[in-house]
């Protein structure tokens, strides 16, 4: 299993209650600027579309903040566990925020673009450092605290981030939207450096070699493999020339990935994240997890707006539900593991998951709001329910030496899974679509195209069909993690003394 690091773990919690107390608001306060930054951009597009123009290519603003953080988890993690998590979090969080500040001075819509890729690369030690330091930081029994307050973090921004994108571009300047983070990250890392301590590193630990050429090949691989997805049958046809040389190039990749890894003294990757069973099975069940979020997260919106006929404040709320039951859930879970195990917890979870995304597409049509919003409840009771678990029991395996790779392999399968899922249901719902309609429509340009409420009525069924199919889905999703935590997980977790 690898050195536990016992007298590290000790020494990395700050002494007295009131030093820890400051290093987690730090964490809350890092956790927020890579919570809100996708969420607080979103509704300042036109604006910014308006400014800089680049229509065209402005879904990058988003891809590539999420292609830069993927990638880079793997990297932060195993360097988290080299040289420690302070270092690797104040790097990361400065990166940010020299992101940030290049976003707000960007001259056209490709600088901003490349900003917020040098914003993703710091987003990626952002995510993965602060969820390791919460299991650093509290022994087991403690720890469904921590991450239920990182979990009302990325509640409370996927709620208020769109309202104060909104207003910040309204009223200030769309500029503003990345400037915000300057005193918030400040603040952040001013408390990092003043009340986090970590040990002294061993000499052996400051001799350390990093793998730079698997990191190199990581990070070439998940970029390459990505952007395929992310364009696949957006940018291009799913089987025209640039998505073949991409999906060609990132199999070459992988495989030089594999080679590399299995020559280095201290891979980035090691081979013990997919050997050990409980690190596998959860790895592979937050990646379904993280494929099954993109049907309410990218298709409830366009439902409940063209279907239901709602404003588009309406239809966020009818999304933004999952997120106040959700860290509720999560908060609790401990209570149920504690008696039935953290895999038995998480299976209960995905399963009930699975049953309400499936329970959608049997809703009456056209139906009425508080029936997707009861649905949309339930899903984020349920998947607090099966997240937290899995997140804290395999933290809870490893030692303090392998915890930041660790978590980061569970991170970067979630994420991975997001994108993979935007790929395979976006085909799914343009698929139905262009099928109920004749024609070769996308639910994009089809949506676009209509006002809330005056879709023409075969417009609508065909809209809601095809939602319908993404939350099957979905359930297939769900039930898949299921199958995979009932045949793969262990039934009890190899837990690690405190």
């Amino acid at each position: 299993m690898g050195s536990t690091r016992p007298a590290v773990v000790e020494a990395a919690q700050p002494a007295g209650a009131d030093r820890r107390g400051a290093v987690v608001a730090a964490l809350m306060l890092a956790m927020a600027l890579a919570a809100l930054d996708s969420t607080i951009v979103s509704t300042a597009v036109p604006q910014i579309v308006g400014d800089l123009g680049g229509f065209s290519v402005f879904s990058w603003l988003f891809s590539g903040y999420l292609l830069a953080v993927t990638v880079t988890l793997p990297v932060y993690g195993k360097l988290s566990d080299t040289f420690g998590r302070k270092p690797v979090l104040v790097a990361g969080a400065v990166v940010f925020l020299i992101g940030s500040l290049l976003c707000a001075l960007a001259w056209n819509m490709g600088a901003l673009i490349a900003f917020r890729v040098v914003q993703g690369l710091g987003g990626g030690a952002l995510q993965g450092t602060v969820q390791t330091l919460a299991a650093d930081l509290y022994p087991l029994k403690d720890r469904p605290r921590i991450q239920a307050k990182l979990s009302t973090v990325w509640a409370v921004s996927a709620v208020a981030g769109p309202g104060l994108g909104g207003v910040l571009a309204a009223y200030a300047d769309w500029r503003w939207i990345f400037l915000i983070n300057l005193p918030v990250g400040a603040v952040a890392l001013w408390l990092i450096v003043r009340h986090l301590h970590e040990p002294a590193r061993e000499e052996a630990d400051t001799r350390a070699r990093v793998d730079w050429a698997g990191a190199l090949a990581v990070f070439a691989c998940g970029g390459v493999l990505l952007t395929a997805l992310v364009q696949g049958g957006v940018a291009w046809p799913w089987l025209s020339a640039p998505s073949l040389v991409l999906f060609g190039a990132g199999l070459v990749l992988l495989a030089a990935v594999v080679v590399i890894e299995r020559r280095a003294a201290e891979p980035i990757i090691p081979g013990w994240v997919w050997r050990r069973r409980t690190i596998a099975a959860v790895n592979l069940a937050l990646g379904a997890l993280g494929l099954l979020m993109v049907a309410p997260t990218v298709f409830l919106p366009t439902y409940a707006q063209s279907v239901l006929g709602l404003a588009p404040v309406a239809a966020g709320f009818v999304l933004s539900v999952w997120t106040l039951s959700w860290p509720v859930s999560a908060a609790l879970s401990q209570h149920v593991y504690r008696r039935i195990g953290f895999r038995n917890t998480a299976m209960l979870g995905i399963g009930t998951a699975s049953l309400i995304l499936l329970a959608f597409p049997f809703l009456p049509y056209p139906g009425e709001a508080w029936q997707p919003t009861l649905l949309m409840l339930l899903l984020g009771a349920a998947l607090g329910l099966f997240q937290l678990p899995l997140i804290v029991g395999v933290q809870s395996t490893v030692g303090w030496a392998e915890r930041g790779t660790a978590t980061a392999s569970v991170l970067f399968c979630r994420q991975t899974g997001q994108t993979v899922g935007a790929a395979v249901f976006g085909a799914i719902a343009n698929g139905v679509l262009a099928a109920r309609l004749g024609g070769a429509s996308d639910l994009d340009s089809v949506t676009r195209a209509l006002d809330p409420g005056t879709a023409d009525e075969s417009v609508r069924r065909a809209i809601a069909d095809a939602v319908h199919a993404v939350y099957l889905g979905a359930a297939g999703a769900a039930a898949l993690a299921f199958l995979v935590l009932l045949v793969l997980a262990p039934r009890k977790f190899p837990v690690l003394k405190d």
